[in-house]
């Protein structure tokens, strides 16, 4: 008996693949490597890109998430109309023997006319921007703390010990106390720990 054998089917005939990189993509349209074109990163470039895909008639793309490269690029290619599918480089590293930039982008552009990549899940732009704001308060966050931990330091330098009488060196008390040192006054250190008392009804050290 003999045996039948299996083809994949073409799913997406208008397909291409990128190969992101740093300082240039590779763009395969499909398995001729004499169509392989290399485009730089900027926006010039996009639309080049853009245009060579318009050309050979395109309306499917996949690329690796390397990096962050991927984003502009992504973004350009979604503005002008094309259906872009974001992979992970875990789904196109199959390929056995010597690579190169052109054998990575056919290999992509083949696996993605086949179906058989998937995209990865990607944020809308409302939530894409609520992400950016929380990661700019955490990052505000931490530069605080780091900083506060500077002024503690020199404090100490300084021989002055805030830390040991004021639970908070930031608060209102600690704030006002430090603001009196930059302005050049001076307590006796037993007369110290009784002004603090009163400096949380205060809003300026006398």
């Amino acid at each position: 008996m003999q045996k039948k054998e299996l083809s994949l089917q073409i799913v997406h005939p208008h397909a291409a693949g990128i190969d992101v990189g740093s300082r240039s993509h590779f763009v395969a349209v499909d398995q001729d490597p004499e169509h392989v074109m290399e485009f730089g990163v900027y926006t010039r470039d996009h639309l080049l890109l853009i245009e060579h895909l318009k050309k050979f008639g395109i309306t499917t793309v996949a690329m690796e998430s390397t990096g962050s490269y991927w984003q502009t690029l992504f973004n350009a290619l979604q503005s002008a109309g094309i259906d872009v599918h974001l992979v992970n480089g875990s789904q196109t590293k199959n390929v056995k023997g010597r690579k190169t930039d052109v054998i990575d982008c056919m290999w992509i552009q083949k696996l993605h006319s086949l179906g058989l990549l998937s995209g990865s899940f990607l944020l809308n732009d409302y939530l894409q921007q609520l992400r950016t704001y929380y990661s700019h308060r955490q990052h505000l966050l931490e530069q605080v703390s780091k900083y506060i931990s500077k002024m503690q330091a020199v404090l100490r330098l300084m021989n002055i010990r805030l830390d040991i009488i004021l639970r908070d060196t930031t608060g209102k008390s600690g704030i006002a106390v430090i603001q009196a040192i930059l302005n050049g006054e001076r307590v006796r250190c037993d007369a110290f720990a009784g002004q603090l008392s009163l400096l949380d009804n205060r809003t300026t050290y006398s």
